[in-house]
C-alpha cells in the first residue's frame, strides 16, 4: 500500500503538491514559533515593512489576499505584542492605519531570518538545476490554471 495522501484529489501530482506546502509550513512554522513568530504574523509584518508607510487595514488584507476578519485577528495579536500600532487616518476619521513599531521592525527582521534559513533547510536537497526546473515546471501550471485564477473574487 502507497503513501496515504491526505488531500484525496483525482491527480496524485496535486495531492502531493498540497501535501509538501503542508509540510513545509509546519516545519517552517515549528521553526518560528521559539521567536513567538507564525507564518501569517510574518506575512502580516513583511507586508507592513514592504509598503513603508501606515496602511489601512482594508489594504493589508488585500495584500494578504485573506478575509478582513482574518487580518483583524493576525493583526489584533501583534498589536497585544507591541509589534503593530493603529494610528487614526489623518482624513478618515472612521478608519485606523497600522504602522510597525520599532519593536515590530526588530521582530520581523528576526523573524525573516529565521524564515529564510529554514526555507533553505527545505529545499537544500536541490541543486541550483533542480530548483530551476521546478520553478520552471510550477510555472507552467500556474500558466494554465492563472486565466481562471484571475477572475476569482476578492477576499472578504
Amino acid at each position: 500500500m502507497g503513501q496515504r495522501r491526505r488531500h484525496g484529489s483525482s491527480d496524485i501530482l496535486i495531492d502531493e503538491l498540497f501535501d509538501t506546502t503542508v509540510e513545509v509550513r509546519t516545519f517552517v512554522e515549528a521553526r518560528l514559533r521559539p521567536l513567538g513568530a507564525s507564518v501569517a504574523r510574518l506575512r502580516a509584518l513583511r507586508m507592513l515593512a514592504r509598503e513603508g508607510v501606515p496602511v489601512r487595514m482594508r489594504d493589508l488584507s488585500e495584500l494578504l489576499g485573506v478575509a478582513a476578519r482574518t487580518t483583524t485577528t493576525i493583526v489584533d495579536s501583534l498589536e497585544r505584542d507591541g509589534l503593530v500600532e493603529r494610528v487614526r487616518h489623518p482624513v478618515d476619521r472612521r478608519a485606523f492605519l497600522l504602522t510597525l513599531t520599532e519593536a515590530g521592525r526588530q521582530h520581523h527582521a528576526e523573524a525573516e531570518a529565521e524564515d529564510a534559513r529554514a526555507l533553505a533547510d527545505a529545499t537544500g536537497a536541490l541543486s541550483p538545476a533542480e530548483r530551476e526546473q521546478l520553478r520552471e515546471l510550477l510555472a507552467r501550471i500556474r500558466g494554465t490554471v492563472s486565466p481562471w485564477t484571475d477572475r476569482r473574487p476578492s477576499p472578504q
